[in-house]
């Protein structure tokens, strides 16, 4: 690890290696450096994936020109955000993620041969030195005495800045409130998990006790939950999105910060709360199936007035103790009427029942859930997707939205029932996590955008469907220049279309 952060850095101190070193024992053997390498290779790559490229197929020169022609618009600066120490190596030479130094070399023209990526690694030395001194288990004055004797300080580096807040977009503007958690995704092994089946016909998911069975793979995914969800998924569509969630003052909190902000999330709402752990949840995948360990730990949930009205509110999953969040969220909300509510229910608004949400579904403007759902919050029967949605409708919302698994999706407005069947899938799903948030989040984000509630429809199970193409609940979520690559080749029978039942 010692020797690919001095080829970034461009540092030949003799103490560089050992002094790395001393610093990893300080945090236990943590890992700190391969996470940051890590850190780096996952974000390149999905700046990659946003120009269009193949990350194994592409040189120095190409990367370097083409990231010229990405940032040329504020649309696609946004989606360098995080990236500030960002630096990747093509055959020992060194392109910058960071836009400082991309806008630098557009605006002179810089030749391949010229470039600067000098920002890059002053924001690379600021975030080694961030991440030690970060760390639980490490002390302040030992991180900047090893650091100071490696050469990692430069004179010049007044600062240590490490990650922007997103570049501030005009147009309209989405603050999604809920919950948000880490996942590890466990890839068990077939040949030590199994799947039994009880007398009753329930399924269990079975490994040998007390041994050690081995698994395939794990995947960690941070800031993950509906509403992050949702906040990643508007902002990669082009909307200004914020969150309010809460976290712990820990390692996995500070990591949460990191991706949303490099997802371009505004996280000046995020709150942090003192002695307290983050959510961890355990995804244990068999097959394409999953089976989830959750623990919610508890979180003091207070609403807090954002500086700059949303245009939209978007409210999914909050824990069991958020009620009096919901209470604050309402006055706000009877206090700005021309701020428009989406909601996506959760666990605990079904557990509270129809009669304490009725303040929330009055004030909805749109309301997605799936049709059991739909069935246990109107009582009506299943049999009727009219119903169902006229059910709905009593209850205050002007829009619903209707999810019917394999059998597509409806909705309800201006006295119409429409239906839109599924994207086709090009593969078989990978994992299923986050296909309804991401489909609810781009009807939001379309919506926010001006688009009519028809296109909305079409946007949202693509972004579903290429979800389930990835592990976990983000790495699919798509762009709006993606959704229309895929709505040009779309078949001649995804549209919408009128129900008459």
């Amino acid at each position: 690890m010692a020797r690919a952060l001095k080829q970034l850095l461009g540092n030949d101190h003799p103490l560089f290696s050992g002094n790395l070193v001393a610093l990893e024992r300080a945090t236990g053997d943590a890992g700190v450096d391969a996470k940051l390498l890590g850190d780096i290779v996952e974000r390149g790559h999905e700046v990659f994936r946003r120009m269009g490229l193949d990350p194994a197929n592409t040189t120095g020169k190409e990367a370097y020109y083409a990231l010229n022609s990405f940032a040329k618009n504020e649309a696609s600066q946004r989606q360098l955000v995080g990236c500030d120490f960002v630096i990747m190596a093509f055959d020992d030479e060194l392109v910058s993620f960071n836009l400082q130094d991309i806008i630098e070399n557009a605006h002179h023209q810089l030749a391949y041969e010229d470039r600067t990526f000098g920002h890059a690694q002053r924001h690379l030395r600021a975030e080694i030195i961030r991440r030690y001194a970060e760390h639980d288990r490490t002390r302040d004055e030992v991180v900047h005495k090893l650091v100071d004797e490696m050469g990692l300080k430069q004179p010049n580096d007044e600062e240590y800045p490490s990650i922007h807040e997103p570049i501030p977009v005009e147009g309209p503007t989405v603050l999604a409130i809920g919950d948000i958690f880490t996942d590890a995704f466990i890839q068990l092994s077939e040949d030590s998990a199994r799947i039994d089946t009880d007398d009753d016909g329930s399924k269990r998911l079975s490994l040998p006790f007390g041994s050690k069975p081995s698994y395939d793979r794990v995947d960690i995914v941070t800031s993950v939950g509906p509403s992050p969800n949702a906040a990643i998924s508007c902002a990669r569509l082009g909307v200004d999105s914020s969150l309010m969630s809460w976290l712990g003052d820990d390692q996995p909190g500070r990591e949460s910060l990191e991706h949303l902000r490099f997802e371009g999330v505004n996280t000046a709402m995020m709150v942090s709360q003192p002695n307290t752990k983050s959510s961890y949840w355990y995804v244990l995948r068999y097959g394409s199936d999953r089976t989830m360990l959750v623990k919610s730990e508890a979180y003091k949930y207070e609403f807090v007035a954002p500086e700059k009205k949303p245009d939209w509110v978007y409210l999914s999953y909050t824990g069991k103790d958020s009620w009096p969040l919901h209470e604050q969220l309402l006055d706000y909300l009877n206090d700005h009427d021309d701020v428009q509510l989406a909601f996506q229910p959760g666990t605990f608004h079904f557990k509270w029942g129809l009669e304490k949400l009725a303040p929330i579904y009055k004030r909805s403007n749109i309301v997605i859930m799936n049709r059991e759902e739909a069935m246990d919050v109107t009582g009506k029967s299943h049999d009727s997707v009219r119903d169902l949605a006229d059910g709905l409708h009593d209850l205050g919302p002007q829009i619903v939205v209707i999810t019917d698994g394999p059998h597509g999706s409806y909705a309800s407005y201006g006295r119409r029932l429409v239906t839109i069947p599924n994207y086709p899938d090009p593969a078989p799903p990978l994992d299923r996590t986050g296909a309804g948030d991401a489909f609810a989040s781009a009807i939001v984000a379309a919506l926010a955008l001006g688009e009519s509630m028809d296109t909305a429809l079409t946007w949202a199970p693509i972004n579903s469907m290429n979800v389930v193409q990835h592990i976990g609940a983000q790495a699919g979520l798509l762009s709006r220049e993606k959704i229309k690559e895929y709505l040009d080749k779309a078949p001649d029978d995804y549209k919408v279309t009128e129900v008459s039942e």
